[in-house]
């Protein structure tokens, strides 16, 4: 584990999230030393905080959406030599301490993501019945049991995320990600994390977002090959 964290990062996609950026950096200092925010296009001083923290800071001039900062963020740690990634959310929905759940699991799988939903009360209504109703129909897509398809907290390998047609921008690139890594065969596991919502507003434009979503939904329709996904290339970590 030790030997990972040499080569893992984190990459924190962030709009305006200069109240909770430095003690989030903090947090993950102590089991990763290397962290990168993806500033996109924030009015508050959100890459000034995360400097201040200890964190390499990438600013988008304009907010390009999250699935943009996240390609962005991925691409400077592949350019800078890490061979793993850990991607979080900047509002405090992600426990730092939950990072060590994550990374046993790269010795057997390409793409580890966190599952909120084997203890989902803490989840507000309406997100955990969206995402299950997500979640069943990306594992009827990909022929695999897919959990909490939703979550961004995730670690994946860097070469395999960058041999994949990934072209979303805004939320949806969980989704498309997800089904991207199963259509290429590589080994997808779920861990255990915390499930914690606060007073914080949520990024995602109901109307907008959810438009976009059935965009991408409808169009990856007719280019995905998912018949031969083996559904044994899915793990799920229980919790004990």
């Amino acid at each position: 584990m030790k030997n990972l964290n040499s080569k893992c990062v984190v990459v924190i996609p962030c709009f305006n999230e200069a109240a909770t950026i430095g003690q989030l950096i903090t947090g993950i200092k102590r089991h990763i030393s290397t962290v990168i925010v993806v500033d996109d296009g924030s009015s508050d001083d959100t890459a000034a905080k995360a400097e201040a923290a200890g964190a390499v800071a990438i600013r988008h001039t304009t907010n390009a959406g999250k699935g943009a900062a996240l390609t962005t963020g991925l691409r400077h740690a592949s350019e800078k030599g890490f061979a793993w990634a850990v991607t979080m959310d900047g509002d405090g929905q992600h426990s730092p301490e939950d990072i060590p759940n994550f990374l046993p699991a790269a010795s057997n799988a390409a793409l580890i993501i966190g599952n909120r939903m084997r203890n989902p009360q803490a989840m507000p209504g309406l997100r955990r019945f969206v995402n299950r109703w997500m979640s069943q129909r990306l594992s009827r897509r990909a022929g695999q049991w897919l959990p909490d398809s939703q979550c961004g907290f995730r670690m994946l390998r860097l070469d395999a995320w960058a041999r994949l047609p990934l072209r979303t921008t805004h939320f949806e690139i969980e989704s498309e990600m997800l089904l991207a890594f199963a259509a290429a065969k590589y080994p997808i596991q779920f861990v255990p994390i915390q499930v914690i919502y606060k007073s914080e507003q949520s990024k995602i434009h109901p109307l907008v977002d959810s438009w976009r979503w059935f965009r991408w939904w409808w169009k990856s329709k007719t280019t995905s090959h998912f018949s031969e996904v083996n559904p044994r290339n899915v793990i799920v970590k229980r919790e004990t």
